[in-house]
């Protein structure tokens, strides 16, 4: 029931974990949330302490504890005491349960009445082309008494409220003959036994399951509405309703559905679980209550028998019902303000976690060595430099960031060069400089540098010492700015902006160092940055807490949103450019060895592309046959017309030909970076560079 009812509103329905660490962790990897809503009382101390352990917001909403619940919950206070402090927010139906929630140790500011959810359900007739509408229209009854979710009792001195009602139903019919009873049990295995009871009552009647099979019947009857998930919207057609697990010791059920059709209501005495509901429509006089079977006939008689009085109790009972309306809008709003403060850190899986733990810190000791080091004597070149770096490892847009800002430069009258390491080039010169365009292997510069030179839009640097590399590229082109690429962590170069990007789809590597996470090195390392950068906000709604996130570590530096836009397909042997549509292929095996490969595949989805298959490579894979070989196979087996990847990966095929492997052709997708406010962060860095140049003025 709740796959159909959630089928175009959830990505996915299934039970929750059984409360086990290793079961809520395996869980909580899977789909790291940014925010876990627990709904009423579903207070799971693992599940809650897990939740909290990937920085991810938690909150419970429509929140309440049964008479039954509490008296046993108290026993446990000092448990509780500590699971309901990890909430971030309690959202409770009453005044009641708010003492209650207090009572067991929540943090009285953290608990808020916000309304019962129960008052927000939206009353929907049934379709009327469903067979049970045709009937009710083929039938035309007079009057039409709902008997819903009706129990038996809990013992067998208790009340079975089927045989109450047809009984009831037996003493009306004569009174009433136009009467149609509709019989709804509360569960399914209720149903049979229902029926057994019709057939021995001797009354006509017709079960909704068969409808099909049915003889016609005359009026008074009773139809035994055995569905699940037709009842809510029958209530429209109703003159009365009985709500049943009331008269049983049951505890209720709930009555707004029927009110919000504007129904007169009977209910027993038994309404524990719905206490305040009651209160609320007792208060208001818009409910007739019982203390036992044997006055249930007189009060549906009198509401059949008097239209006036059923009229007005109906709707008293809606005026009541939507007063209390709203609690799902305000538990929305808070939830939405909880979403919009909290990124997800991922949580480690248990094997090794103890020896990822120690390299990890390890790690951050030797970066933060590394780095004290660089920081102490770094070296300066005489055109400013803007580092473009990052905090994790994996792409997060660098290279597009480098050629959109140079191109950017370029057009405001600057001569801009990049400085690259050139990631695993094969060549043994320690230093390259190269003009704008410049053709050459790519197995001498590395994959991002052949980008830059490709792209043909300043010139590019290469070599592990950046600063003698700048000193060579400075003095060949007499540059007037220098953009160092993947250079966050590169301090032993002194630098006027540290431009730093975070990939929105996972900005923070998990918020674990290397090895547990991909971070290079401690989030505190953010509040060295003079400016920042989101990447791929396109494909993600976590901006807001993101940027909530980086002002913890840097509250100054401005921040900017950006996407990759894809621009052309490009023909693998010939480079040449075809549009985006028409497509130049239909079914395609996309491949690629990125840092990021879901945001390639969501920017694919983006285009309208479905791909026939997939295949994921290590990021800056250098593609050797048998790699080829596999994607032919592969492209086979699911009919794929054309390969398609990255630029990048382009790149790092370059040494192959490809058509000695394959006649199915090989496009790339080409992107470059768009920057909402794009003038605005360059204005940003021209006067970065311009407060920079008075600076070395004046110290000269």
């Amino acid at each position: 029931m709740a796959e159909e009812r959630f089928a175009n509103l959830a990505a996915g329905t299934f039970y929750a974990p059984l409360d086990y660490v290793w079961a809520v962790r395996r869980v909580l990897r899977t789909l790291q949330p940014s925010l876990v809503l627990i709904t009423e009382t579903e207070i799971w101390p693992n599940l809650f302490r897990e939740t909290k352990r990937t920085d991810a917001a938690l909150a419970i909403v429509n929140g309440r504890i049964s008479d039954d619940a509490f008296p046993r919950y108290r026993s446990f206070a000092w448990l509780f005491r500590r699971v309901l402090g990890m909430a971030d927010s309690i959202l409770v139906q009453t005044q009641e349960m708010r003492a209650r929630f207090v009572a067991l140790g929540a943090d009285p500011e953290q608990v808020s009445v916000s309304g019962n959810f129960k008052y927000d359900i939206e009353p929907r007739a049934i379709d009327s082309h469903s067979p049970l509408a045709r009937l009710l229209e083929g039938l035309r009854p007079a009057k039409i008494w709902i008997a819903a979710s009706t129990m038996p009792g809990v013992s067998a001195a208790d009340i079975d409220e089927d045989a109450a009602v047809l009984s009831a139903f037996q003493h009306l019919s004569s009174q009433h003959p136009g009467l149609l009873l509709i019989l709804a049990p509360r569960k399914p295995e209720q149903f049979p036994i229902a029926a057994r009871k019709l057939e021995a009552s001797g009354l006509q009647y017709l079960r909704r399951s068969q409808l099909a099979e049915s003889q016609p019947i005359s009026l008074p009857a009773v139809l035994l509405l055995d569905s699940i998930g037709e009842l809510a919207g029958v209530f429209h057609a109703a003159d009365v309703v009985f709500m049943g697990g009331t008269l049983a010791s049951r505890g209720g059920h709930n009555i707004i559905e029927p009110a919000l059709f504007a129904k007169p209501v009977i209910v027993g005495p038994h309404m524990e679980n719905f206490r305040s509901i009651t209160e609320d429509f007792r208060r208001a006089g818009a409910l007739v209550e019982i203390q036992h079977p044997g006055e249930l006939t007189q009060a549906v008689d009198r509401l059949l028998a008097d239209s006036a009085l059923a009229a007005q109790l109906g709707e008293r009972a809606q005026t009541c019902a939507m007063a209390q309306r709203g609690a799902t809008a305000r538990a929305v709003t808070a939830a939405r303000e909880l979403y919009t403060r909290h990124v997800p850190r991922y949580l480690p899986a248990q094997p090794w976690y103890s020896l990822r733990w120690l390299l990890g810190r390890l790690w951050n000791w030797g970066a933060r060595r590394h780095q004290a080091r660089a920081l102490a004597a770094p070296r300066r070149l005489t055109a400013p430099v803007i580092s473009i770096g990052n905090v994790t490892m994996g792409g997060t847009g660098k290279t597009p960031c480098a050629l959109r800002l140079a191109a950017d430069l370029v057009a405001s009258g600057l001569r801009p060069g990049i400085l690259t390491r050139g990631y695993r080039r094969r060549s043994t010169e320690t230093c390259m400089t190269l003009p704008a365009g410049a053709k050459i292997n790519a197995d001498r510069t590395g994959d991002e540098a052949q980008l830059f030179l490709r792209a043909a839009v300043a010139p590019v640097g290469i070599g592990g010492d950046r600063y003698q590399t700048g000193v060579a590229l400075e003095q060949r082109f007499g540059l007037d700015v220098l953009l160092l690429d993947d250079g966050f962590q590169h301090a032993r170069l002194d630098r006027s902006i540290d431009l730093v990007l975070l990939d929105a789809m996972n900005p923070f590597g998990g918020g674990h160092v290397f090895p547990l996470g991909r971070l290079r090195e401690p989030l505190e390392a953010l509040a060295r940055a003079d400016l920042f950068l989101l990447t791929r906000t396109d494909l993600s709604d976590m901006g807001p807490a993101i940027e909530y996130q980086v002002r913890r570590w840097n509250t100054t530096a401005p921040i900017f949103h950006g996407h990759l836009a894809a621009k052309a397909w490009l023909e693998h042997s010939t480079g040449k450019p075809y549009p985006l549509e028409p497509k130049p292929f239909d079914g395609a095996l996309a491949f690629c060895g990125v840092g990021n490969p879901a945001s390639f595949r969501r920017t694919l989805e983006a285009l309208g592309v479905n791909p026939a298959g997939w295949m994921e490579f290590p990021d800056h894979h250098r593609y050797r046959p048998r790699d080829l070989r596999r994607m032919v196979r592969k492209a086979n087996a699911c009919a794929a017309s054309a390969l398609i990847t990255t630029a990048k990966d382009g790149v790092n095929l370059a040494h192959l030909r490809v058509a000695d492997f394959t006649s199915v052709p090989l496009y790339g997708l080409e992107v470059e970076l768009c920057v909402d406010k794009g003038q605005e962060m360059l204005d940003v860095i021209r006067r970065a560079l311009a407060r920079d140049a008075g600076s070395s003025e004046e110290l000269s």
